[in-house]
């Protein structure tokens, strides 16, 4: 790996900014389109990028390989889930408290890891760094003004999509030795399988009326924010390691919370707030514990 250079800082910062721009254009897909719709929309076309890299590259697919259960099983967890509960909460959640109860992910990582894999165990600063982002998302649910009887499971199940994209890194390590392109692709495929029955027989979006903003924004969520967002991943990933590009962890929430005011003029508590600083602490201190680890 390379020292980062100014380049670098930008492609996370662009890659960071993707991610958190998604959003708040799950709300505005949300205005025409329902949650499965929306999760097949996104591993639809953002199936498109990754595999004309993988067809330009000449990297074999291997989406029905002997390994296809783990395939099918990780396009499940991994993206089918995720991609349809934090559709569903963010219809009666803010855009802006999605993006901050999905940040939590390097959290659960940090917990599922310490009771599935041998070398990522708990130590005092990962632990202050737990403690210290989930009191924030507690702090964040106790307010009221945003968070209420109404859209409380809401906010839960968005809580859950994020679980599952840590229970779907997880399974990812048992293919671990395959080429990402390849894995990526081969999970969208998969992910794109299982969606066609449910949004056929759930939602039947062909006999919808869709808004224009709903559609571009549903497009640039797969092809942008899922497909082009994961081959960036890669690249910053091969250039500069995990640890660099972990970094985006710090910047999803803050940007998120931005773009959902800019976009949308949502609500910014002094809950919000705090519930923001606290879980970018806690990440801190997760992250600087795994740094500290490495060298």
């Amino acid at each position: 790996m390379r020292q980062p250079k100014l380049l670098d800082y930008i492609l996370l910062t662009i890659l960071a900014l993707i991610w958190a721009s998604a959003f708040f254009n799950i709300k505005i897909a949300t205005y025409s389109f329902g949650p499965v719709t929306i999760a097949f929309l996104r591993v639809f076309f953002g199936a498109i990028p990754v595999l004309l890299l993988c067809y330009f590259k000449n990297i074999k697919i291997e989406a029905f390989s002997k390994d296809w259960h783990w395939f099918a099983m990780i396009g499940f967890i991994n993206l089918v889930a995720p991609f349809f509960l934090i559709a569903y909460g963010v219809k009666s959640v803010q855009s802006n408290l999605a993006a901050i109860l999905m940040s939590t992910t390097p959290l659960s990582s940090t917990v599922l890891a310490h009771f599935y894999t041998k070398n990522e165990k708990f130590n005092f600063v990962k632990t202050i760094g737990i403690m210290i982002g989930f009191s924030g998302i507690v702090f964040l649910f106790s307010d009221n003004l945003l968070i209420d009887e109404n859209n409380f499971i809401s906010a839960l199940l968005i809580l859950l999509g994020s679980t599952c994209y840590v229970i779907g890194g997880v399974l990812t390590l048992k293919i671990s030795k395959k080429k990402n392109e390849n894995v990526t692709g081969s999970i969208l495929i998969w992910a794109t399988i299982i969606l066609i029955p449910l949004v056929s027989f759930i939602e039947q979006p062909w006999e919808l009326t869709p808004r224009l903003d709903s559609t571009i924004s549903v497009i640039y969520l797969g092809l942008v924010s899922t497909g082009i967002a994961w081959l960036l991943r890669f690249r910053i990933l091969v250039n500069n390691g995990l640890i660099f590009q972990s970094q985006v962890s710090y910047l999803i929430p803050i940007f998120g919370t931005i773009l959902s005011y800019i976009f949308l003029k949502e609500l910014i508590t002094f809950k919000v707030l705090i519930s923001l600083i606290a879980v970018c602490v806690g990440i801190y201190f997760v992250r600087k514990a795994d740094y500290q680890k490495t060298i």
